[in-house]
């Protein structure tokens, strides 16, 4: 169930629960602290109209200059606190991405450009960079005009009355505006991370955009999101804009009623002059934590769509992992299909209907068949990226579901077709993290022939490659990929058109590699080139 951003919001806040009540622990003391300010300044006054010069006024100003210190160094253990916090969101939001995105569900990333996702990882620098204001300036903001109006209820009780009228006033801005301006920002935002996305769908086809640009589609399209982006922002902005209106308004109401509450007493003789202008000194105090309230409403309307955009990422499914049973088995996989069921959600037809087959421990199988009739997204499921509809599908005789992933996945070789360079060295490309000896790291270059290559690297194997491998050969791209199949040894290969662009003879060298009966594992593999059916065991044939 989707939260909305305002339960979101809440829910952050729980997590830093004691760290808040310390900020608005520290609040209330600064609120509290900054009526001996008015309060000082009054009880001077009093004194100056006696005439009379005596100690008790060098201490009222004493003790007004240690009210405005105390403040100063509780608003630092205040930035201390938010800055701890912002440390924790950051690496808090970067650690739930880089956990969740492997384990997203495949099926929820069907229509969806994964990278586009990671794009909302920004959102979380501007909830860093809204919290301050919210957790320090709001909240200071709320105690200061609370006790303000507190402290002048006890000059008369009139104000009390006035400072429900405001409170309500306040409430009733924000119950008919609030709704509205944060519509308009979510609203705002979809354009602007749709914009980002076209614009790195521009980076990755650059050289269809170059050749093609006298067409000027990229400039097209870019104006259409534009022009969206910029009618969204601008019905933000007329909200923003009507709300500093009837602020206006409000803080007008405010100063008036104040002000002629105030001099009514006065004249009535309820208040002295120092009281008087305390009370003045307390208004100016209340209409400036009303403005800030007011500049950070917009700031309350990004950090609460961040949390939205945010929230979308770590709102999708993961990957159901409820098993516990483990590979022990040092001979390769068994596989059984029983009658399985598979097809995408915005599609009538089933791309695999009740599809049953059996593969032994060790065997060696090509699946063929004609285009689209499901040879691609057999080896996804057999390899877990998709869960079946219907039917079983058993590992070594025990039902897939049944297994703790993790402890699978270690015993599953995969290559398809997609790039899965990314930018870092060619050995942790090779390993993603494995604990393996130099000495077969060694072995597998040799047999890859990568050693021939690797020698005129810079750094060698501790070269870096960047992301996807722009400037490397494909044939070296899927001797890598190779590499990082065979180096742990697993015990189920699964693979799809692996030797596209090596070299013949080389070609032959790997597959005799992969397909000795010798070797320990399962395969299976799509591919349209001869030399895998020579070598297989068995054609399975999908229709």
């Amino acid at each position: 169930m989707t939260l909305p951003p305002i339960k979101r919001f809440w829910k952050l806040l729980k997590l830093y629960r004691q760290e808040i009540k310390q900020i608005y622990a520290y609040a209330l003391f600064i609120g509290i602290v900054n009526l001996t300010l008015p309060l000082g300044i009054q009880a001077i006054i009093n004194f100056l109209q006696t005439g009379q010069y005596t100690t008790t006024w060098i201490i009222l100003v004493g003790f007004v200059l240690m009210g405005i210190a105390i403040t100063g160094i509780l608003q630092i253990l205040q930035l201390r606190i938010v800055e701890n916090i912002q440390q924790d969101l950051f690496a808090r939001s970067a650690f739930e991405f880089a956990y969740r995105i492997p384990k997203i569900s495949f099926l929820q990333l069907d229509k969806i450009h994964t990278p586009e996702l990671v794009n909302r990882f920004f959102d979380t620098v501007t909830i860093q960079k809204g919290l301050p204001k919210i957790l320090i300036d709001f909240s200071l903001a709320v105690f200061q005009i609370t006790f303000g109006l507190i402290l002048l209820a006890i000059y008369s009780p009139y104000f009390i009355i006035l400072g429900f009228a405001l409170a309500f006033i306040l409430w009733v801005i924000f119950k008919i505006t609030g709704p509205k301006g944060l519509a308009t920002s979510l609203q705002e935002s979809k354009y602007k991370y749709q914009l980002a996305y076209w614009l790195e769908e521009i980076a990755r086809v650059n050289r269809s955009f170059k050749i093609l640009a006298k067409n000027k589609y990229h400039l097209n399209k870019t104006d259409h999101i534009v022009e969206g982006y910029l009618g969204s922002r601008e019905n933000h902005f007329q909200v923003l804009i009507s709300q500093f209106r009837l602020f206006i308004g409000f803080k007008l109401i405010l100063a008036a009623g104040l002000l002629l509450l105030g001099g009514i007493l006065v004249f009535q003789e309820q208040m002295n002059i120092g009281q008087f202008v305390a009370a003045e000194i307390i208004i100016i105090l209340i209409i400036n934590s009303v403005e800030k309230v007011l500049r950070i409403i917009d700031t309350i309307y990004d950090v609460l769509t961040a949390l939205d955009k945010i929230g979308y990422v770590t709102d999708l499914k993961l990957d159901k992992n409820g098993g516990t049973a483990v590979i022990n088995s040092e001979e390769g996989l068994s596989i059984i299909a029983r009658e399985i069921v598979f097809g995408f959600s915005d599609e009538k037809r089933k791309i695999l209907n009740e599809v049953s087959f059996k593969i032994a421990a060790n065997e060696k199988i090509v699946l063929a068949g004609k285009s689209g009739s499901g040879k691609s997204l057999l080896l996804q499921i057999l390899a877990g990226i998709h869960s079946i509809e219907d039917g079983e599908l058993y590992i070594n005789e025990i039902p897939f579901s049944n297994y703790e992933r993790d402890n699978l996945y270690t015993s599953f070789g995969v290559a398809f077709p997609t790039n899965q360079i990314f930018e870092g060295t060619f050995k942790e490309n090779i390993l993603l993290g494995r604990n393996v000896s130099d000495k077969e790291i060694s072995e597998a270059l040799k047999f890859l022939n990568l050693e021939e290559y690797l020698v005129h690297q810079p750094d060698g194997i501790e070269t870096l490659v960047d992301s996807g491998g722009r400037r490397l050969p494909r044939s070296i791209i899927q001797k890598l990929l190779i590499a990082r199949i065979i180096i742990n040894k697993p015990k189920l290969l699964l693979l799809e058109d692996p030797l596209q662009f090596i070299e013949e003879d080389e070609k032959k060298i790997i597959i005799d590699y992969i397909m000795d009966e010798k070797r320990k594992w399962t395969v299976v593999v799509v591919s349209d080139y001869y030399y895998w059916e020579e070598k297989c065991n068995r054609i399975i044939e999908l229709s």
